[in-house]
């Protein structure tokens, strides 16, 4: 029998969650490798103990951690600050085992059952991990709750009383037909029964979403799917995997199986099949699929397509968008930020930096309100939580370079009018030797000159009008910059040539040991809106954006020489922001 090893690590809030850890019992090859297991919800990793032993894997490191509010992790017993708070422990975790425990990404397979399946498909999707394989148990993409309406009047209360906890109706003999594994479950004082609504609602919302646009993951996958499972809907699970982008995937069905999956009395039905995909996985060469073009063939240019095609002019889709077009040139007559939006392109740095002020202006209570209102639509409050990002990811590689004892030279190609740049330099002690700010836009370029003066930085910053996909001009960048920034331009952009031709001048400019720092949106919920009923900057016309998985982003990146080292993304998923390295 393998023997744990408690340990702990932390998380990016200053939280110590506990893990174990089963080291290897078996000399192997070089590069070592790794399992790592995700409990279900109301459970912890000693609930997963014994598939240490019974996946027999004597040459592989075996993790398994406690997610935060389980186990003998700390938190209110069931909860987390959001449900994107644990897909971001999942990101730290992996990271920490590779600085911890010198185990490459690449050489890890992840094993995750029920919510915790969930937890790794959100961050799959959102963080494109190298891992060589992913295995997923009763993933509960959709939980049974057996009351009529039961979300929306969850939904309803937490807006009327805030963040309350609510008891599994689950019964231990629903979850599985092994009598020990029952009782064990009744006699563990670490099982959490309780779970919270803002838990349990934002698995829906990150559920929905995976599931919707599977086909950005490319992780080799097995799903195994119980198929008499009393707590969660298996139609999801059959819709992540057709939709699942891997070409390497299989799906098992497994008859009389309740929902735990990995503890249930036949449980080596399972456990055969798992470990048999584990080992092949680590014994076939990891080949990742190629991105590049996914500008050209995909499932984003065909959506991206869908979305520049003319309605039927008498559909009700076509009145509808037609009648929203109209209510919100109406609204631009009161509200002063919809009106800067047609005036100047809802995707114009003047609308951003807008955005970034998040004061509501109008005529009268009604214009204010109005826009208020549109200032707080989801995909406004991603662009603000994209600016926090891009200063911390800023701080962070400032710090980086001074510890490094290299100059801060700041490029950023396409700064709008520098809002973010510019306010994310006040935390910064000693500031910047350089600050250079370029834009295509005079009038980008006129108001960012003026912020420069009112914020103090005229000694060392300055504005200048440049082509942000002008490769020479790039490279001839002096002095050059150790610092990078491309923050909300490359999405609006859906040709990939043009971003690479972009990269590929950034490359050229910042020296071995520099830093860029890059926004993506691998998915967004208004694109029809946004499509349909707003206006680009680009002359007037529809505002059509394209998206990027992840992975298509990290891939220009890295092709451009650029090694990626870490990750934020807002609580929605929308809006991305990564710190890379110029490496080659």
């Amino acid at each position: 029998m393998r023997t744990s090893v408690a340990c702990s690590f932390t998380t990016h809030d200053g939280v110590e969650l506990f893990y174990r850890h089963w080291p290897a019992t078996a000399e192997n090859a070089a590069p070592r490798q790794a399992l790592v297991m995700f409990h279900r919800g109301h459970e912890h990793s000693g609930r997963m103990a014994h598939l240490a032993d019974e996946l027999d894997l004597p040459g592989f490191d075996v993790f398994a951690w406690d997610a935060r509010g389980h186990g003998q992790s700390p938190g209110p017993r069931g909860d987390s600050p959001s449900f994107a708070t644990s897909v971001r422990d999942v990101q730290t975790f992996i990271a920490h085992i590779g600085e911890q425990h010198g185990i490459d990404e690449t050489d890890m397979v992840v094993l995750a059952q029920s919510v915790g399946a969930v937890i790794v498909s959100a961050w799959a999707h959102d963080y494109a991990p190298k891992i060589r394989a992913m295995v997923l148990a009763s993933p509960a993409f959709q939980v049974k709750l057996y009351v009529p309406f039961a979300r929306q009047g969850l939904a309803l209360l937490r807006a009327w009383r805030g963040n309350f906890f609510i008891d599994s109706y689950v019964k231990p003999r629903l979850l599985t037909h092994d009598t020990s594994r029952i009782a064990s479950y009744k006699s563990d004082p670490l099982i959490a029964k309780a779970i919270s609504v803002n838990m349990l609602l934002g698995l829906h919302q990150a559920a929905k979403r995976v599931v919707a646009d599977a086909e950005a993951i490319h992780i080799p996958t097995q799903l195994l799917i119980s198929g008499a499972d009393f707590v969660v809907k298996r139609k999801p699970q059959e819709q992540f995997f057709a939709w699942l982008g891997s070409a390497s995937k299989e799906k098992h069905i497994l008859p009389g199986f309740f929902h735990d999956t990995l503890g249930e009395r036949d449980r080596h039905q399972a456990i055969g099949r798992v470990r048999r995909f584990i080992l092949q996985s680590f014994q076939t060469a990891t080949e990742r699929h190629c991105l590049l073009d996914a500008d050209r063939i995909g499932p984003s240019c065909a959506e991206a397509e869908t979305l520049t095609a003319d309605l039927p002019k008498h559909s009700v889709r076509n009145l509808y968008w037609r009648a929203m077009r109209t209510g919100m040139r109406l609204a631009a007559r009161v509200s002063a930020g919809i009106r800067l939006g047609f005036e100047t392109g809802f995707d114009s740095g003047s609308t951003l930096d807008y955005v970034y002020r998040n004061q509501p202006n109008g005529k009268a209570a009604l214009g204010r309100l109005i826009d208020r209102h549109y200032l707080d639509s989801i995909g406004w409050r991603g662009i603000r939580q994209r600016k926090r990002h891009v200063e911390e990811l800023l701080q962070l590689a400032v710090s980086h370079l001074r510890q490094a004892g290299a100059p801060v030279h700041i490029v950023d190609i396409a700064a709008g009018h520098g809002r973010y740049i510019l306010e994310a330099l006040t935390h910064v002690e000693p500031l910047p030797e350089t600050i250079l700010l370029r834009d295509y836009s005079d009038l980008n370029v006129r108001d960012g000159t003026k912020l420069i003066g009112e914020k103090g930085l005229g000694a060392i910053a300055r504005f200048s009008k440049a082509d942000a996909f002008d490769r020479d001009s790039l490279a001839a960048l002096a002095p050059k910059p150790t610092l990078a920034i491309v923050s909300g331009l490359y999405e609006l952009i859906s040709d990939n040539q043009l971003l690479a031709n972009s990269l590929a001048g950034l490359a050229e400019a910042v020296p071995l040991g520099g830093y860029l720092i890059y926004t993506g949106q691998p998915w967004h919920p208004q694109l029809e809106l946004i499509a349909r009923a707003l206006t680009s900057h680009r002359d007037g016309q529809a505002w059509i954006m394209r998206r990027r998985s992840q992975a298509e982003m990290d891939q220009l990146v890295e092709a451009a020489g650029f090694r990626k080292l870490t990750q934020r993304i807002d609580e929605w998923g929308i809006f991305s922001v990564s710190l890379a390295q110029r490496v080659s």
